[in-house]
């Protein structure tokens, strides 16, 4: 029996690539998150969250003066009607805007908990209520005008506002934050005055470059106040570029306590700093011990911030003081300017100043056209209207009749008087009891001055010089109602110069000053031992290691490290480990290559002259101050090329030379035939037939010549017992005098410095 075969049937499955499928998808999500959430209008300067918020603030009647509402009553409305996300996402973007220490002008005016300036978060929005700002007002002005286009909501049921009419300049004054997908966006809030004055000039100069625009804008106003540090150029390329970054100080003052003594007191803080968390630190520093200069703080901040500082003595330099606070805490902050933006709601891009101030006036003159035409329908309407009445009112009687004795007195009204749709449906609708009011001449004067008024909008819309003036009316009344003699609108952020101070002095000022004794093993090993240790036998070393110099120093000090690549690095003491382990490998504190070795450590003194020398033989006089490196890759002096390698390096503390090579030949000649360079390969110091320099040092003439045999026992010659080994740079000199170590060197005992000073020995 033959079964039946059962065709296959479609499955509605349709296999497309991987690739495709992820770029479609990906796409339409970067696409959202650029569009409508993370970079706001250039027009209006808002997301649509806070776009949405405004709108369904409107509608629930919550104007300026008007009574207040529950938050999440607002929140509800909002998140059902127009933005269906999560409630916290629009409670969080609404008290932002209520916030005054977030945002320079609020949208919002919001009664409960908020939030503070300290970090604290708002209350939930069952316990708080809101209203809008005069602001808000503002950018909503005219929304019911037909003023700006609208679109449906996500469900289709209401329409919401592609973006609001804004007679306020929001995108600046109020700044945006937002990260999307591939980009971001952060400008800080700016005064308002300023920026009606930059459009006001832009009016009437629409080519003015953003440069000539900063005579009025000069640089971001933030809520919390504090001190823009920038020079005015680099702030100006912010704002030309539309990318940059403003550094911001807090504002602080000096009291007198008395028996000349002080105090700092901090009054404002940079903005979004959380100022819990700045007491804090300052604090946690404190307890570390790396704040030396600063004894005490406390925190007697009530509606306005006061954080008091107390120096550790009346010597202390208050400016210093807050330096060393600047470089380690965010009472120095960076705030990023990039003015990421949608033009026309449309196009993602990063602009100036100028272009940001013409995209918001070019828009303000899209709304002055589309109210006026508005407006213009609306007195037309009404004019029609009028006529109607006028008809009416000559003809009362027959128009009552009518009314009266026709079933359809529609179209009898329109044919006897000649009246139109609009005008017979006016009739028809009028109440009895305005009839007695209705009179004649009223109607010829609410007729003559709206035809006036029809004429004046005609003539706007038909002048375009006309249409400026008028938004130029418009931003002066903002400044007005905004001006540098309001409470809101008066400037808070200032500008200074950060004062010049010695970037030392600053390094000292971060770490308390203390003796250590600093330990170097032979395989390149540092550490540093807490105060001054002058017996050294018991420190402990890894297997087969020994220790390879000590020196006194300071935890303020600086280290130089000479390499035998002909490099100096620089290291901090206060960074360097203690003294419990074996320390750690220098290289861990420089970009010290592979290859090299290290020539020797010593404690940076400032001013000195150091003279350095490589195996062949070639040297020359560096001063000490061109031997610190700024950086952990070092600092070349002496160009050596392989296989000759730096060998040595010693302070210049007299007037002779004393070299001696691994043929243990010694050769002492004047330090004035050495030249002083800076870097380079130098000049030929001693010759040699075989092998090469060992070790150099410098001596005066009235000491005479000293070294250090193994058991560190110091032997010393005078010039004139060495009178056979003076010679000329570049001899090939003599070999060493009897019990001259067979190391060749000149010693460095056990605890004894580089420099040899006596103060340096442990």
């Amino acid at each position: 029996m033959n079964k039946k075969v059962i065709p296959p049937q479609p499955s509605g499955v349709h296999e497309i690539p991987l690739r495709e499928a992820l770029e479609e998808r990906y796409l339409a999500y970067a696409l959202s998150t650029i569009m409508h959430r993370a970079l706001p209008d250039a027009r209006d300067g808002l997301k649509p969250v806070h776009r949405r918020i405004l709108y369904g603030m409107r509608l629930l009647r919550l104007d300026p003066g008007a009574q207040f509402k529950k938050s999440a009553k607002i929140v509800g409305d909002v998140m059902g009607n127009f933005h269906p996300h999560g409630d916290q996402a629009i409670y969080d973007a609404l008290v932002r805007l209520a916030q005054d220490f977030s945002s320079r002008y609020p949208l919002v005016d919001g009664q409960g908990n908020f939030g503070n300036i300290d970090g604290d978060n708002a209350a939930a929005y069952r316990y708080t209520e809101a209203r809008l700002t005069e602001v808000a007002r503002l950018l909503l002005d005219g929304i019911d005008e037909d003023a700006v286009d609208f679109r449906p909501s996500y469900d289709g049921v209401m329409d919401e506002p592609a973006v609001l009419p804004a007679a306020f300049p929001n995108l600046l004054a109020n700044g945006a934050q937002g990260i999307a997908v591939g980009m971001a966006t952060s400008i800080p809030p700016h005064n308002v005055a300023e920026l009606c004055d930059a459009a006001l000039y832009l009016i009437e100069q629409p080519k003015a470059r953003t440069r000539t625009l900063l005579k009025f804008v000069l640089g971001p106003d933030f809520p919390t106040g504090g001190l823009v540090v920038d020079p005015a150029e680099m702030i100006a390329e912010a704002y030309v570029t539309g990318r940059g970054s403003f550094r911001v100080r807090a504002r602080w003052k000096t009291e007198e306590t008395g028996r000349g003594t002080y105090q700092i007191v901090v009054t404002e803080i940079p903005w979004q700093v959380q100022k819990m968390r700045l007491v804090e630190r300052i604090a946690e520093l404190i307890n570390d011990r790396k704040l030396p200069l600063l004894a005490d703080m406390r925190d007697e901040s009530a509606e306005d911030v006061r954080i008091v500082l107390e120096p550790r003595s009346r010597a202390v330099d208050p400016a210093l003081l807050m330096e060393s606070l600047f470089k380690l805490t965010e009472l120095e902050s960076r705030v990023p300017l990039n003015m990421n933006v949608l033009l026309r709601g449309r196009i993602p891009k990063v602009v100036g100043l100028a272009e940001v101030l013409g995209e918001w006036l070019t828009h303000r003159r899209e709304v002055l056209l589309r109210r006026s035409r508005h407006r213009l329908a609306q007195i037309e309407h009404r004019l029609e209207v009028l006529g109607g009445y006028l008809v009416a009112y000559l003809n009362i009687d027959k128009v009552i009749k009518i009314i009266r004795k026709e079933d359809e007195p529609k179209p009898v009204l329109m044919k006897s008087f000649k009246l139109s749709d609009v005008q017979a449906d006016a009739i028809l609708n009028m109440r009895l009891r305005n009839l007695r009011r209705l009179e004649e001449m009223e109607i010829r004067q609410e007729d003559k001055s709206l035809r006036a008024e029809k004429k004046s909008i005609e003539d706007l819309l038909r002048s375009e010089k006309q249409q400026w003036q008028k938004i130029a009316a418009e931003v002066r009344a903002v400044r007005d109602k905004f001006g540098p003699k309001t409470p809101l609108g008066k400037r808070r952020t200032g500008f200074a110069q950060a004062p010049a101070h010695d970037e030392a002095a600053i390094e000292q000022a971060l770490v308390e000053r203390e003796p250590v004794t600093i330990v170097v093993s032979e395989r390149g090993w540092i550490r540093a031992l807490r105060g001054q240790v002058a017996d050294l036998s018991g420190l402990s070393f890894k297997a087969d290691d020994s220790l390879k110099l000590a020196f006194f120093a300071e935890t303020t000090s600086k280290l130089l490290v000479f390499a035998t690549n002909g490099r100096f690095y620089t290291i901090e003491a206060a960074k360097l480990p203690g003294g419990r382990g074996h320390g750690e490998p220098i290289r861990l504190f420089s970009d010290l290559e592979q290859e090299a070795d290290i020539v020797s450590v010593f404690r940076y003194q400032g001013g000195r002259k150091l003279i350095v020398a490589s195996r062949q033989g070639r040297g020359f006089v560096a001063p000490e101050d061109e031997c610190l490196a700024n950086t952990r890759k070092g600092k070349q002096v002496l160009n050596v090329k392989p296989p000759d390698q730096a060998r040595a390096v010693a302070p210049v503390e007299g007037d002779l030379v004393a070299a001696i090579g691994e043929n243990r030949k010694m050769l002492i000649f004047p330090i004035e035939q050495v030249p002083e360079m800076t870097r380079g390969r130098g000049v030929r110091l001693q010759r040699y037939k075989d092998g090469g320099l060992s070790d150099i040092k410098t001596f005066e003439v009235e000491k005479g010549l000293s070294w250090a045999d193994p058991a560190g026992r110091v032997f010393t010659q005078s010039l004139k017992e060495l009178a056979d080994w003076r010679g000329n740079r570049a001899d090939a000199g003599r070999l060493a005098p009897k019990g001259f170590p067979k190391s060749n060197t000149f010693g460095k005992p056990e605890g004894r410095a580089v420099n040899g000073n006596d103060e340096d020995r442990t």
